[in-house]
């Protein structure tokens, strides 16, 4: 993995245009990047930031793959959002890196491209965050933590030190994982969950302390 990296290209088109891709159009639009357009399956009944409806891009005609723009993914869901990105790779592109500028990213971190990090995030040393990642708002990642591809960490989420979360497991609202603990992959954490035992691949896990169901 990369120190992370800013977005590095002036136009960007948005993959998705409801809910969560809100929130990623407005942090690179306050970055000062240009949204030139939005892909979805049909055009949005809901357009708040007056983008062009670009088409589909899983249609070899989207207009996205003749242009030379890169890309952000606003994709709540961890599998999609990794299948997107898995196509535009496969297309010769580049999806971003977009960056809150309230977020606080220890120099010593690592994040990998494709990754999304909102508002008053904390990342702290020789932390390790993957590819196609969501921190939502206010989420603390502490020292040595390992996140694999496509995770979700949702709003005040805390991970103490030297935690690890598989390819794209969710982690609810207000949930704390314990330090050290290791988490597999494709996992639900339910909101507010307190998780202080190894949780195995696959597991949904709700509760103070959390338990599976």
């Amino acid at each position: 993995m990369s120190i992370y990296q800013a977005v590095s290209d002036k136009k960007i088109i948005l993959i998705g245009y409801s809910g969560h891709a809100y929130v990623v159009a407005e942090t690179i639009l306050e970055n000062g990047y240009e949204l030139i357009g939005y892909s979805e399956k049909e055009e949005s009944a809901s357009n708040p930031y007056n983008l062009s409806y670009l088409g589909f891009e899983n249609e070899e005609s989207f207009v996205g793959w003749r242009s030379y723009v890169s890309f952000a993914i606003g994709i709540g869901n961890n599998k999609i959002r990794q299948n997107v990105a898995s196509l535009i790779e496969a297309k010769g592109k580049t999806t971003q890196t977009i960056i809150h500028k309230t977020s606080n990213l220890s120099k010593y971190a690592s994040i990998d491209s494709g990754t999304f990090i909102n508002k008053n995030v904390v990342v702290n040393a020789f932390a390790s965050i993957g590819k196609n990642v969501i921190l939502n708002t206010g989420c603390i990642i502490e020292h040595e933590c390992v996140l694999y591809d496509a995770v979700h960490i949702a709003p005040g989420a805390v991970l103490a030190g030297n935690v690890t979360v598989g390819e794209r497991t969710f982690v609810g609202a207000n949930s704390v994982i314990k330090q050290g603990i290791v988490i597999g992959k494709d996992v639900i954490i339910g909101a507010g969950s307190v998780i202080i035992n190894d949780v195995p691949d696959g597991k949904k896990v709700v509760g103070n302390p959390g338990r599976i169901i």
